[in-house]
Parts: structure tokens; C-alpha cells; sequence
């Protein structure tokens, strides 16, 4: 089994991270905007996770537990709005057109 060090995972977590940012900054899609944020989560996740193996400390899995939940938490409540915006005859998933609400 492979061991990596704090650095490594470190810096797998950046990079990670700077996928998702680049997917939330690039992509317009509401989707893929969902998608890059679960990165991001998992992102944050795998440092507790990294430090938590460093310190040799349990806390560092329960965290992840948590962030775990909050990203299904927030998958769930996103698809939610997407499906209800997609109901109510938003043609796109274009998160530019939202401000083209009527009231």
C-alpha cells in the first residue's frame, strides 16, 4: 500500500479545488456548476482527512462524514431547484438567464 505524505495530499486537495473554482468560473451550465461545488467539497474533505491521518486523530474522519452529508444535502436541494425551475418552463439550465424573472 502506498503511503502519501501530508504535502502530496495537500496538493492533491489544491488541485482539486482549483478544478472546481475553474468549473464554477468557466461553466454557465447549473449542472455542471453543482458538480464543480461537490468538488470543492470533496476538496475540503480531503484535507481533514490528510491531517487527521498526520495527527493520527479520528476527528479528522468524522469530519469528512460531515462534509459528506452536507454534500448530499446540497446535491439534493440543487436538483431540486433545477427540477423546479425546469417545471416551471425555464427553457435552459443557463444560470445567466435567472435573471429573467417575472414578479
Amino acid at each position: 500500500m502506498t503511503v502519501f505524505s501530508l504535502n502530496e495530499m495537500l496538493l492533491l486537495a489544491v488541485l482539486l479545488f482549483v478544478v472546481g473554482l475553474a468549473g464554477i468560473l468557466v461553466r454557465r451550465n447549473l449542472l455542471f456548476m453543482l458538480m464543480s461545488l461537490d468538488i470543492m467539497l470533496n476538496a475540503a474533505a480531503l484535507v481533514f482527512v490528510a491531517a487527521g491521518a498526520k495527527w493520527h486523530d479520528a476527528s479528522g474522519q468524522v469530519m469528512f462524514l460531515m462534509i459528506l452529508a452536507l454534500a448530499a444535502v446540497e446535491t439534493a436541494v440543487g436538483l431540486a431547484v433545477i427540477l423546479r425551475l425546469h417545471a416551471s418552463g425555464r427553457p435552459t439550465l443557463d444560470a445567466d438567464s435567472g435573471n429573467l424573472l417575472r414578479g
